[in-house]
């Protein structure tokens, strides 16, 4: 079968890794175009990874009749204005998270995407996890009976540039939209309310930008589970992803991956390896297993796993979750 051909729109640290995967791990994927403002990034990222054409103005790429799927890695502001650009160019579109952080632009995005009849995916990575999958597959299947309690752990080893915080749209639209994306897909139920705690206890500037680097939000879900997430920007010893659903039956668990799995014992006590230190590495299989979804989708014309209404959903709970620290009481959904 050909080869999906592929333009990325963005030459920076995501879509300089989708590039990589797809270029030495998915043979069912070619990159044949990569574009960024800064167009020395899209060079290197081209040369290093033997992609034909690099450009700086991204219209190139929906110019290209010969490609077929567009990646959109730039800034969160350019989002959605580059999916309805590509969905009028009849590019099926693989776009990050998220979409738009004005709940309007995004109606208008996912309008154009529906009208155009093209396919999106919104890049939440996490629901690929073999981990996080494996539970969600024991979920559904009722191993552990009816869910009850979701609990999820997300703490960055180090917080992001104070620069980064303060057009990031927020903690909970920039890190914990994940979370409650990953909630969603655990329970297999939608949350009807969310009630947040947050502190400044990490980075005294990152309050003065306006934002919070430490959160408990709690959620109640439509069928009853409850739910709880905890988000810290800094974890010393590296990046902790955990998730847990406790049910009536018994009780699934994903713990955090580490370079090996050794543990040794001395007389001060057992030891172990720190969890792997970042995201590029912690989600690695995760990315190539969400392009490869994403590839099946658009060759076999399906919807695919992460559409653009979970993309949606996730922007209003943090929406709602940032609505309620400033008011300090649950905001239902």
């Amino acid at each position: 079968m050909e080869r999906l051909k592929i333009g990325i729109i963005g030459a920076g640290r995501i879509g300089s890794l989708h590039a990589k995967n797809i270029t030495t791990e998915i043979p069912e994927g070619e990159v044949v175009a990569i574009a960024d403002i800064f167009e020395d990034a899209a060079k290197r990222v081209a040369g290093e990874l033997g992609i034909p054409n690099a450009y700086k103005d991204y219209r190139y790429i929906l110019d290209d009749k010969d490609i077929d799927a567009v990646f959109i890695c730039t800034s969160t502001d350019t989002h959605a204005k580059l999916i309805k650009e590509a969905s009028d160019a009849k590019k099926d579109i693989f776009c990050e998270k998220p979409i738009a952080l004005n709940l309007e632009e995004i109606d208008e995005a996912l309008s154009r995407v529906k009208e155009n009849n093209v396919i999106l995916q919104i890049g939440f990575n996490r629901r690929f996890d073999p981990s996080f999958a494996r539970v969600r597959e024991l979920v559904r299947e009722g191993s552990i009976g009816e869910p009850h309690i979701l609990k999820i752990t997300s703490r960055d080893p180090l917080p992001p540039p104070i620069e980064y915080v303060k057009v990031s749209g927020g903690i909970f639209i920039d890190m914990t939209i994940h979370d409650f994306d990953m909630a969603r897909f655990l329970i297999g139920d939608e949350i009807e309310e969310v009630f947040a705690q947050g502190s400044v206890l990490v980075d005294p500037e990152i309050g003065k930008a306006g934002d919070i680097d430490t959160a408990i939000t709690t959620l109640k879900f439509k069928n009853g589970a409850l739910g709880v997430i905890d988000n810290s920007r800094k974890a010393v010893y590296g990046y902790d992803q955990r998730v847990e659903v406790f049910g009536s039956k018994g009780v699934a668990r994903a713990e955090n991956k580490r370079p090996d799995e050794t543990i040794y014992g001395d007389e001060k006590g057992f030891h172990a390896s720190l969890p792997l230190f970042f995201f590029l590495e912690r989600y690695r299989e995760a990315y190539i297993k969400e392009v490869k979804a994403f590839i099946e989708s658009v060759r076999e014309k399906k919807t695919p796993p992460v559409t653009g209404e979970d993309g949606k959903i996730a922007v209003v709970i943090a929406k709602a979750a940032t609505r309620s620290l400033k008011e300090g009481k649950p905001v239902k959904l």
